[in-house]
């Protein structure tokens, strides 16, 4: 197995092991992620709650689907998604240190999608 391979398999391993603990996270409809929907206008916990189960389900999905075929649409998805998440932190009031530590969040995403190639075409992002 050459270098590239080898890198590609741990950005695999990384990326879909972020987001498959922050889509347990959200399948479990943790606490503090629960309270965060009322700052955008979703006070009600139980709604917030099932929306986290379906960003939880979305999240697993995505990481097992890396794992399989790195298509380039849903890195892209993980990298906007993993910039949201962590830029989330400071904008409900944690230290903008939460939004640093988690830079490879969307890091590692952006870089399996830079190793596979940047699509040429819009038909490639489907690859």
């Amino acid at each position: 197995m050459n270098n590239q391979k080898i890198i590609e398999w741990v950005l695999k391993i990384a990326v879909a092991g972020e987001f498959i603990g922050h889509g347990v996270f959200a399948v479990q409809g943790k606490k503090d992620w629960i309270s965060w929907f009322a700052q955008f206008g979703v006070a009600d916990p139980g709604i917030a709650k099932q929306l986290l189960l379906i960003i939880g389900i979305m999240d697993i999905a995505l990481a097992i689907l890396i794992l399989v075929k790195p298509i380039r649409i849903a890195l892209l998805w993980m990298v906007f998604w993993g910039f949201w998440t962590a830029l989330l932190r400071p904008i409900v009031g944690m230290p903008v240190w939460d939004f640093v530590e988690r830079w490879a969040n969307w890091g590692a995403p952006l870089a399996l999608l830079l190793l596979v190639g940047w699509p040429k075409s819009p038909k490639e992002w489907l690859k």
